[in-house]
């Protein structure tokens, strides 16, 4: 136990009592955090320690204790560190009492100072503890050697004339340790020379390192026709990988990515892990950009292939950033930014890709940064709105559900379109309290509803991670008291990418609420069977693409063909997405899809007119449905029709005529889909 109890008053932190023959250390630090901090730590690696809140309790414990080492803090209130150096040094060599200075001040004055008047290192702030311990361990080691070095000759003075013999084994004895000692210290500082450089992880250089590689590598460039490029690569989905499998996987992916970046590069150019999931890499050549492109298309295509770990199969992906230079610029901090800002368009183009810097880029980030601060005061301001598509019956031409759609109307900038605010949102996390506000109103809104009316609402990748989910569904349910069958939620094939058993528990919990489960843009991703084996959804939504040209595309017929068989097999119902032409309609009839979503029977609209949009679709043949006037001012005219990542073209709704030309019963859809608005 250290001795804690002293003039502090500080209790002993730490394991039990240390060995006597364990190394005796001094921590004075005026702030009773930091102390402990060191105390615990040092103890855990068999240190005894004492503990000394100022500098004068210091020189008390210090003239009345023997101390293998001092760690001293250098500002502190009654006598600085500086001080209590200058003082202990009237009384102790520096071999006697090692003393390590600890300053937040890296080049400073005080360390300059401290040196010159006798300490024998010094650690900075904040304090990297496998530095401090291994040179607190240096000082010990040549303290203790040099103890027995003396004690030794000691020996040798009083046994000369009667051990000659003895004498000579024991000094070659003594300076094969002192030999041993000067190699574990020399040792000891190549290691804090190296962490100081590398990544501990990976072995690869770290952002430290990587920065002196670049700086030296543009002043060789100087009147020399070689250009460098420099890459900047971010993983694409490592923290899925993280967030399912934990993070000794994680671990474990990035030291596979490390070593395909050696292979891939054999030792020519720079490489580094300059933090989290991201990698950098210098090359040199002749022929930019051409080389360096040829570059970032090798490394993508490596990390599009499987990693194997434990007996699992990842697949994850990079993105990648490229500037050059000296054409971009000369100066390694600039041009570090520039690949970073090109990284970021890289992955906001769709990840899995390469861009060069572009001067306009930097404007770009700063863009999405402004959209993510307003997108917080929005939520707060309760600036979003959700708008409502129908869905309609194939069979009885009923309105069975709508799906809920999310709206930005920006006060200043009027309509934001989804494609710019959600990827925003989920790259930030503010997805999770969007989503779960937009459960909640779209469940109170459809309370109101007729009985047999569902609404459906999109669960982002991003909050399926989320392992509250069930009880957000819970709660949206219990407070607006819908019924959960009238719920729906709609997943994509993203969320099933990790197969990961916690993706399918959450499923199979929110199925046992008697919530409906559907699969989301079927068709556009993997589409693997093996997602409709694992699992039993309710529905299946068949992509717009696949809809868009059913009047031309013998393809696209074949397509919906199979997957309404598909559906029809499985005992799921199908929704054909995107019908914007009485032609497209018949086409998904002809076909055999159960339900249809899109602009022909109505754009989204807000929730005020739901009602109305009811009542006209239940009025039958003998009334007529006028055109519906959503409210075009909160969705601009930019001919696209998706939700999430789009925006909305308002329409009129849609509807049949009897052969006499009055108006007939409209034709109602069923179904819902992520962002709704796939007309």
């Amino acid at each position: 136990m250290s001795q804690g109890a002293h003039a502090s008053g500080l209790a002993p932190l730490g394991p039990a009592e240390a060995s006597p023959s364990a190394p005796r250390l001094l921590i004075v630090d005026d702030i009773a955090e930091n102390r402990a901090i060191l105390t615990r730590r040092f103890q855990r690696r068999g240190f005894h320690v004492t503990e000394a809140d100022g500098g004068r309790e210091a020189l008390r414990l210090a003239g009345e204790q023997q101390f293998d080492a001092v760690l001293l803090d250098v500002m502190m209130p009654d006598i600085d560190g500086i001080g209590v150096l200058r003082r202990l040094r009237q009384s102790h060599t520096l071999a006697s009492l090692p003393i390590i200075m600890v300053t937040a001040k890296i080049q400073s004055t005080d360390i300059v100072e401290a040196l010159e008047l006798g300490a024998n290192d010094y650690v900075t702030k904040p304090v990297d503890f496998p530095v401090a311990l291994a040179r607190v361990n240096a000082q010990v080691e040549r303290k203790r050697a040099e103890e027995a070095a003396q004690s030794a000759n000691q020996v040798l003075r009083e046994t000369l004339e009667s051990k000659v013999e003895e004498r000579t084994r024991d000094l070659v004895r003594v300076n094969q340790d002192l030999t041993k000692e000067i190699s574990q210290r020399q040792r000891s500082e190549d290691r804090i020379r190296y962490l100081a450089h590398h990544d501990a992880l990976t072995g690869l250089g770290n952002r430290v390192l990587f920065h002196e590689q670049l700086t030296e590598a543009l002043a060789r460039l100087a009147g020399t026709p070689e250009t460098l490029a420099l890459l900047f690569l971010d993983l694409d989905g490592f923290k899925s990988v993280n967030d399912t499998l934990g993070h000794a996987i994680g671990d474990a992916l990035l030291r596979q990515v490390a070593d395909r970046l050696r292979d891939a590069l054999e030792g020519q150019g720079a490489i580094a892990r300059l933090g989290g999931d991201e990698f950098a890499v210098l090359h040199l050549a002749k022929e930019h950009p051409g080389s360096a492109a040829a570059l970032a298309e090798r490394l993508i295509g490596l990390f599009g292939e499987p990693f194997s770990i434990d007996g699992r199969e990842l697949l994850i992906g990079t993105s990648c950033g490229i500037a050059v230079a000296p054409g971009d610029t000369a100066d390694a901090g600039e041009l570090l930014k520039m690949a970073d800002l090109a990284m970021y368009r890289a992955k906001a183009a769709g990840r899995g890709n390469y861009r060069f810097f572009e001067p306009g880029m930097d404007a770009h980030v700063q863009a999405r940064r402004a959209i993510e601060v307003e997108m917080r005061g929005a939520l707060v301001q309760n600036a979003f709105k959700l708008f409502y598509q129908p869905l309609v019956n194939l069979a009885t031409n009923r309105l069975t559900g709508f799906e809920a759609l999310l709206r930005w109307n920006h006060p200043e900038r009027g309509a934001i379109p989804p494609a710019e605010f959600i990827p925003v949102a989920e790259e930030t996390g503010l997805i999770a309290p969007l989503g779960a506000w937009a459960l909640r109103e779209a469940c109170a809104e459809a309370a109101t509803w007729p009985g047999n009316i569902r609404v459906a609402v999109n669960l982002s990748p991003i909050q399926f991670r989320n392992r509250d989910l069930v009880s957000i569904v819970v709660n949206a349910l219990a407070s607006s008291g819908l019924a959960p069958d009238r719920l729906e939620l709609e997943v994509t094939e993203s969320v099933l990418l990790e197969t990961s058993d916690q993706t399918y528990d959450l499923l199979r919990q929110l199925r046992a609420l008697g919530v409906r489960i559907s699969l989301d843009d079927f068709g556009t991703g993997y589409s693997s069977l093996g997602y409709l084996k694992n699992f039993q959804f309710d529905k299946i939504k068949i992509d717009r693409s696949f809809v868009r040209g059913l009047d031309s595309d013998a393809s696209g017929r074949i397509i919906v063909r199979a997957i309404a068989g598909l559906g029809l097999s499985f005992g799921m119902t199908t929704t054909a997405e995107g019908v914007e032409t009485e032609d497209q309609l018949k086409a998904v009839r002809i076909e055999g899809c159960d339900e249809v979503q899109g602009y022909f029977f109505s754009a989204p609209c807000p929730s005020h007119e739901v009602q109305a949009l009811i009542a006209r679709f239940s009025q039958g043949a003998d009334h007529r449905v006028p055109r519906l006037a959503c409210d075009e001012r909160l969705v601009p005219d930019t001919g696209d029709r998706s939700d999430i990542g789009r925006s909305d073209r308002i329409i009129a709704l849609a509807f049949e005529r009897s052969p006499d030309g009055r108006a007939a019963a409209p034709l109602v859809l069923s179904g819902a889909r992520r962002g709704g608005g796939r007309g």
